[in-house]
């Protein structure tokens, strides 16, 4: 019989399935960990003083930087808590556009996860899936901002513009004969909105494609079910939310429990797990895409039908016109002061939260009536769900790490903030 050897490893820093600039230092006997200890801080970023030096409107691209899987959604909570001290709400038709970005972020966060979830696991296939449906999404985002990934679209006070009435279209290349482009352009003839309603019409068959190849595969279910078990009194006291929360389950969703913007208005579900394993927090990832495709199809007859503003008339908030600026010397003087000094935000504190896709993203926001926060502190979800990596893991082996690591969801730039 060979002998059991204890080891102290090391796991990452450059590990492919470490998601990001995660070391582990475990303890193992033999295959089965003892001890897990993850270190963090290679990253660094220091996000939160750097938004302490700069004017508040400035500071929303470092929002997008944070977790770059879900750029739209960290905005989002950066914004509201600048519009709760300024007192602002901003028109219906923004809020409506929020909301529907919020879910496209949504579906791109889950879509990425499931790839490298997958991949981790050693399911090939659902990676490049997963990313054909990406790269439509990316487009509506580059279609609003210009940018196909930090984007800097919610501002205060309502969003950077309008939904265009044209989408962009593929040019004729070799690699491509005109069928085959005019294939390519066929959803995009119309406007984003049409876009993107072509594609809620779709995604629910390829939902089910992910699930044809995964959810009944023998050996998914074998690197997923009894892994990382967390009972739901545990996942309260650990600080577990969002999918991490809801599949061990407890029905705790923001959205439901503390609605913001419009979601009180719309019409949708909470998924929960019943056993807290990785298979049931892939579960709740799974119909929450669907969930977030219902909502999304809800806001784009919503806005199809009211036409408005999206932004509040205030250049003291916003930039005036192009067309203003160049003949008004008052509009330019607006411009020039809000892109220079910003504007000074009351004096106050508030704590706003998200429905973030990895849980609930926070930031607390202190203001001494300057032009720039005098704290920023963030709420990152992935920051507790890491702490509780050695209880998820203790007993496990060592392949069953990589899997826990996956179900975490976990990216390093909201982290190592």
């Amino acid at each position: 019989m060979s002998e059991i050897r204890n080891y102290t490893m090391n796991f990452g820093p450059q590990h492919p399935a470490a998601h990001g600039v995660l070391r582990i230092i475990m303890e193992m006997d033999g295959e089965v960990i003892e001890r897990c200890d993850p270190h963090i801080g290679l990253l660094h970023r220091g996000t939160e003083k750097l938004a302490e030096t700069k004017p508040f409107n400035q500071s929303i691209g470092y929002m997008d930087r944070l977790d770059y899987v879900s750029m739209m959604c960290n905005e989002h909570a950066y914004v509201l808590a600048i519009e709760k001290l300024l007192g602002v709400t901003p028109p219906i038709r923004a809020r409506y556009i929020r909301v529907m970005f919020d879910e496209i972020t949504r579906i791109l966060n889950h879509c990425l996860w499931l790839g490298a979830h997958a991949l981790d696991i050693g399911a090939m296939s659902v990676f490049l899936y997963c990313f054909r449906e990406r790269e439509d999404l990316m487009d509506c985002y580059e279609a609003v901002s210009g940018a196909r990934m930090h984007a800097t679209y919610y501002r205060p006070g309502g969003v950077y513009r309008d939904l265009p009435e044209h989408m962009p279209r593929y040019e004729a290349t070799e690699r491509h004969t005109r069928r085959q482009n005019e294939s390519r352009n066929r959803d995009r003839d119309g406007s984003l909105l049409d876009f993107i309603e072509s594609f809620t019409e779709r995604f629910p068959a390829c939902v089910d494609e992910y699930e044809t190849l995964l959810s009944d595969n023998r050996i998914w279910k074998q690197r997923t079910v009894d892994i990382g078990v967390v009972s739901p009194e545990r996942a309260r006291a650990l600080g577990f939310t969002g999918p991490m929360l809801r599949g061990s389950g407890i029905a705790w969703d923001i959205r439901k429990k503390q609605p913001y913007e419009v979601y009180d208005e719309l019409d949708f579900d909470i998924p929960i797990g019943t056993n807290g394993d990785c298979y049931d927090r892939y579960l709740c990832r799974i119909e929450e895409m669907r969930q977030s495709n219902r909502l999304i199809r809800q806001c784009v007859s919503w806005l199809k039908a009211h036409p408005g503003p999206v932004m509040v008339e205030d250049n003291k908030l916003i930039p005036p016109s192009r067309e203003h600026m160049k003949g008004d010397m008052e509009s330019l003087i607006h411009h020039f002061k809000l892109f220079t000094e910003g504007y000074c935000v009351p004096e106050g504190e508030t704590y706003t939260c998200i429905e973030h896709p990895k849980g609930e993203f926070g930031i607390y926001l202190v203001s001494d009536g300057a032009n720039k926060p005098y704290r920023v502190k963030i709420r990152a979800p992935g920051f507790a769900h890491l702490a509780a990596l050695h209880e998820m893991s203790r007993g496990h082996m060592l392949a069953d790490l990589v899997a826990i690591i996956g179900t975490q969801d976990i990216v390093f730039g909201e982290i190592d903030r």
